[in-house]
């Protein structure tokens, strides 16, 4: 088996699944914190699609775009417990 038939067969269908069950999490949540721990998932699953598809593909350019990607769900984990912690406080 080649690696590229390992990223067609093995890795994305993994990816796809975890993003499905995440994305049931997200509608279902009983809380804000669980909805924000699935959408943070989410954004997570996402950068590692995206490196697996920089390896399929070859191309170092999709990288970057994984790293944006990680510093936007940091930053926006960090606002959003930010908030639920002043929203506890009040």
């Amino acid at each position: 088996m080649t690696l590229a038939l390992y990223f067609d067969y093995v890795i994305f269908p993994i990816l796809t699944l975890a993003v499905i069950l995440s994305f049931i999490r997200l509608y279902k949540g009983p809380d804000v914190a669980d909805r924000i721990i699935a959408l943070d998932l989410i954004i997570t699953i996402g950068i590692g699609m995206v490196t697996a598809f920089s390896l399929r593909s070859g191309q170092a350019l999709f990288l970057d775009v994984a790293m944006i990607f990680a510093l936007i769900a940091f930053l926006g984990t960090i606002a959003l417990s930010f908030y639920l912690y002043k929203r506890r406080m009040q």
